[in-house]
């Protein structure tokens, strides 16, 4: 089988876990050469040698994109091993371990951090990723948006800085795709629903997820597997011509 993003230097944001861990153990696959910063240096390495034990090429670095020096010394580390970046995929972000609670019951500490990290974070992982993108006149930029932001579903005001975050992250999206569309860089988000990850699966009761089934086309949880394909796709040269667009992935939730 060929491997359609063999030799690609990319960058999975968060991958130490989740959806992330997918992400990074299918671009393996794929034939990418993977970078993986992210908050636990642990998981991080977890992951890395897992795709080291299967022909793969990854490495792991600590990373708190949130903190702009740790995001430079992401450029250092990326440079060192290979000399430019292909994919930037900004999967990180805060979710896991969030309360559901009234839209007025957040705190201003919770709200600034949840910013920090899902709009900041992703802002300064491509601000310093894209001039090596411009240096070589083409790279792909995957942002994670969520389908929670338009039309907001019922349930999102018990997320609403995490909803407000995702939202951001759907305008950066465009935005950027005017920014950098002359150097011939692409810029998408995947949208995903609520998806049956380690951090959703804790958050998340029996009723509440029969309920959000039953508002979907396909009758069965949306798994961190069913949104690596987009991922592939908008990294490869198949989206060659596709950017400023967000990728909802969830089941078809808004034709019911």
């Amino acid at each position: 089988m060929t491997q359609i993003l063999k030799d690609q230097v990319t960058i999975i944001t968060g991958a130490g876990r989740g959806i992330g861990r997918e992400y990074a153990l299918r671009f393996a696959e794929e034939g990418a050469r993977l970078v993986l910063p992210d908050i636990s240096l642990e998981r991080a390495d977890s992951v890395a040698q897992e795709i080291k034990a299967k022909g793969g090429e990854a490495a792991a670095m600590l990373c708190d994109i949130a903190d702009e020096g740790a995001t430079k010394k992401m450029v250092e580390r990326v440079t060192k091993l290979y000399g430019h970046v292909d994919i930037l995929l900004n999967n990180a972000a805060l979710f896991g371990g969030l309360p559901m609670q009234p839209w007025d019951s957040w705190t201003v500490e919770e709200w600034d951090r949840i910013f920090e990290i899902n709009v900041r974070g992703t802002w300064l992982c491509c601000k310093v990723i894209a001039p090596l993108m411009i240096k070589q006149s083409k790279g792909k930029i995957i942002n994670i948006s969520s389908n929670i932001i338009e039309p907001a579903p019922f349930g999102a005001e018990n997320l609403l800085p995490y909803t407000c975050s995702k939202a951001a992250v759907y305008t950066l999206t465009q935005t950027l795709a005017r920014a950098l569309g002359p150097y011939g860089i692409n810029v998408n988000a995947i949208a995903p629903g609520i998806t049956a990850s380690e951090a959703s699966l804790e958050m998340v009761s029996k009723e509440a997820w029969d309920a959000i089934v039953a508002r979907q086309c396909f009758t069965r949880s949306c798994k961190p597997l069913d949104l690596v394909g987009a991922a592939v796709f908008l990294a490869s040269k198949d989206s060659d011509f596709i950017t400023g667009q967000v990728l909802v992935v969830d089941g078809g939730v808004w034709l019911r």
